[in-house]
């Protein structure tokens, strides 16, 4: 699995991050999702290998400016470019209409069918997944924030399973087309009259791999219980403790201490923050110079012991078979 940081700011976007924007695919797809659309965002694609005509999805955690006003001018140009399959818009139930709104009163012809579908019908609580998406199931928790939010939990649909060759070679079957045969799932035949059951000799697969993607919210814990099967967590750190109690409650956002006490809590191995206030600096400073990114970072980890990463724009991320976070670029 792979994602794309396109923004990872809150509220406003600086010289060095625009606001809210996640691209993600499964590894060697043909296709991708994203998550959350803030403005400017297609100013960002333009600058990755990501491509309007291979998104299959965009999911959008919560209708505030910063994480959906950069939709409608990226649907345009997704019709300017020709884009002629249905893409799938998944959010709140307004976002229809905020969609739809603007398309009317600008005129907005698209050449390529939008499928709006309520974030309600994949919450976690036990609605059937609704198949958005070929090779990774999609469901959502509800959040805590000023108005309706949700995170997105993707998750591997199928996962490879092994050949058991030390096994194939005790019952005295050696490398050959029966090996192809039991890879892909299919019992074989031997010429000596013997049915092998692939059941029988593939390894038990790897668990699946799951990331969470969670829009604003002021209570981290709510995702514990879906974040103790996921690899990946990735949360808002909009503040430090010192700052949120100075800015009080009202803007209902979390803390890097916050965020990072319910990832240990969960037990999730990779922990990437972001959302970041625009008043923490992302160079350096000397203690007593104002606020930097290393506040956020020194403050997380006094409470999370797993890997830890602060976003950045345009940084790639790939998680491998083994659950291992690593950035690649």
């Amino acid at each position: 699995m792979e994602f794309q940081f396109l923004g990872t700011a809150s509220g406003t976007p600086s010289k060095t991050r625009n606001v809210s924007g996640l691209a993600l695919r499964l590894s060697g797809s043909a296709h991708w999702s994203l998550v959350d659309c803030g403005e400017g965002t297609q100013h960002r694609i333009l600058h990755t290998s990501w491509s309007l005509h291979d998104l299959r999805a965009i999911f959008i955690t919560h209708l505030h400016g910063d994480h959906c006003y950069g939709l409608p001018g990226l649907l345009a140009s997704a019709g300017m470019l020709n884009r002629s399959a249905p893409l799938a818009l998944v959010g709140p139930p307004d976002l229809k209409s905020f969609v739809e709104g603007v398309m009317a009163s600008t005129r907005l012809g698209l050449p390529y069918a939008l499928e709006f579908v309520d974030v309600r019908a994949l919450d976690a609580a036990g609605q059937p997944d609704l198949a958005l998406l070929p090779d990774l199931a999609v469901r959502a928790t509800t959040l805590s924030h000023r108005v309706p939010c949700w995170a997105y939990g993707f998750e591997e649909r199928s996962v490879e399973r092994h050949l058991d060759g030390e096994r194939l070679r005790a019952a005295g079957v050696g490398p050959g087309p029966a090996w192809g045969q039991l890879q892909r799932g299919e019992d074989a035949s031997l010429p000596d009259g013997r049915l092998l059951r692939a059941d029988d000799f593939l390894l038990a697969p790897r668990k699946p791999r799951k990331l969470i993607v969670a829009g604003d919210n002021d209570q981290p814990g709510l995702l514990v219980d879906e974040a103790r099967s996921a690899e990946v967590l990735i949360h808002e750190a909009t503040y430090t403790d010192a700052v949120l109690r100075k800015v009080g409650p009202a803007p209902r956002h979390s803390s890097a201490a916050m965020t990072a006490r319910a990832a240990a809590a969960a037990g999730v191995p990779n922990l990437v923050l972001t959302h970041f206030s625009p008043r923490y600096q992302d160079l350096e400073r000397k203690p007593g110079d104002g606020l930097s990114m290393r506040d956020i970072e020194v403050e997380a980890r006094a409470q999370y012991a797993g890997r830890l990463f602060l976003a950045r724009d345009l940084e790639r991320y790939a998680l491998d078979r083994q659950g291992v976070l690593s950035r690649i670029g």
